[in-house]
């Protein structure tokens, strides 16, 4: 199985989730607080969101890995377990720099179709 290396100990800081992915007032982030509130997340509870992300990691493959002068890029794609029942799927991008072991969540967002 080709997951995310060392997922025990990735990181996903609660800027990326309370900033930007259940932010309405984000420029870029606004729709995925949408898509991501409508499934039952909340900015009161946003460990609940960085949770079911640790999940999607620990449930899904690695489909595509890009590289760069700075490091890998991990893109996962597969269904969000959400709070409120639906089951999305959902791309989210993972990164590694250069010199570094530990992964660090960058985005995520719904494929199309959903």
């Amino acid at each position: 199985m080709n997951n995310l290396p060392h997922l025990d100990e990735a990181v996903i800081p609660q800027e990326k989730i309370t900033h930007y992915l259940l932010s309405s007032a984000h420029s870029s982030g606004r729709d995925k607080a949408v898509f991501f509130e409508s499934c039952g997340f909340t900015l009161a509870s946003w460990e609940g969101l960085a949770h079911a992300l640790r999940q999607h990691a620990t449930q899904h493959e690695i489909v595509q890995i890009e590289i760069s002068p700075f490091g890998k890029r991990y893109v996962i794609e597969g269904i969000l377990q959400t709070p409120g029942g639906k089951t999305p799927k959902v791309r989210a991008v993972w990164f590694i720099e250069t010199s570094e072991v530990i992964p660090r969540f960058v985005t995520a967002y719904p494929l199309k179709g959903n």
